[in-house]
């Protein structure tokens, strides 16, 4: 595909979107971290900006009355060039960092300062057809016309950020961290309070069951998706690393979307090629597919 070579490079063998720039990926390390910063991670179209929502509404509704002034939900720790690093450190308050970076890419600082970590898991299925749309629609990436050849690339691991399971891989080996919360995308599709109150927890934020009630409506998929039709575009913000376009981001946010794609002969070659890393894996290993 002659698009990717405009669209798309590789960095350490991990393909990314030319609005990540080579040199800012070189100097990940070289990042201040801050002990009470927070990583917003997830694979791509796996549920980023869902979760950064939450976030958001959380520390606005939070119980002590905090001024929601002394969070900043910045955009992606890996969009654009160097000067985004003197960005982020002119920021007085309190930082909500979003990224897709697997864990060995995380600058060192977050791991050495046990900041806070909350990585979001959305089935690889349903994340391919999510991923195959998106790569439709969104100008700085390749159009790959056909499903079927979208889902080649996407078992080869030869889309943006790479392979799903080494992804998911990547975080596991950090999981009996304290500092780190692993949720599901299914699994917040089907009670979302029950979440929003798990995550509160996680980052000690008081916040009344009435509160987690109002922020879980107002962060449901439908009024998101509305929210984003209403918004005009932001192109210097964006918690994606792959477009400024929140109209972009929200299409359909249903759980088992992909039986609608995937021929059964697909089916049976998905599940070839991931049934022996999964199977090895405890966290993909509880991924819902329905």
């Amino acid at each position: 595909m002659p698009e990717q070579k405009e669209l798309i490079h590789s960095f350490k063998g991990i393909p990314f979107s030319t609005r990540v720039s080579t040199e800012l990926l070189q100097a990940l390390d070289t990042f201040d971290a801050r002990e009470d910063d927070v990583l917003l991670v997830s694979y791509p179209k796996s549920g980023t900006h869902w979760l950064a929502e939450i976030m958001k509404n959380l520390h606005s509704h939070q119980s002590d009355n905090l001024s929601s002034g002394l969070v900043t939900l910045t955009s992606s720790l890996e969009f654009g060039d160097l000067s985004k690093f003197d960005e982020l450190r002119n920021l007085s308050s309190k930082r909500l960092i979003p990224t897709h970076l697997s864990y060995d890419m995380i600058p060192v600082q977050f791991k050495t300062k046990n900041c806070k970590m909350i990585y979001v898991i959305r089935n690889p299925k349903d994340t391919a057809v999510s991923m195959y749309h998106y790569y439709q629609q969104n100008p700085h990436l390749p159009n790959v016309e056909k499903w079927s050849s979208f889902l080649e690339i996407f078992l080869k691991g030869e889309v943006v950020y790479g392979s799903w399971i080494d992804h998911v891989l990547s975080w596991e080996k950090n999981k009996s961290n304290e500092n780190m919360l692993f949720l599901y995308y299914e699994s917040m599709k089907k009670d979302l309070p029950k979440h929003v109150k798990e995550i509160s927890s996680f980052l000690n934020i008081s916040v009344s069951e009435d509160k987690i009630r109002e922020i879980s409506k107002k962060c449901s998929f439908h009024e998101m998706k509305e929210q984003a039709e209403r918004e005009k575009v932001n192109t210097n913000h964006t918690v994606c690393a792959l477009t400024s376009d929140r109209k972009l981001i929200f299409r359909k946010g249903v759980v088992g979307d992909w039986r609608n794609y995937f021929t059964s002969k697909q089916n049976v070659q998905f599940d070839a090629v991931f049934k022996e890393k999964i199977n090895s894996s405890a966290l993909a290993s509880y991924v819902e597919y329905e």
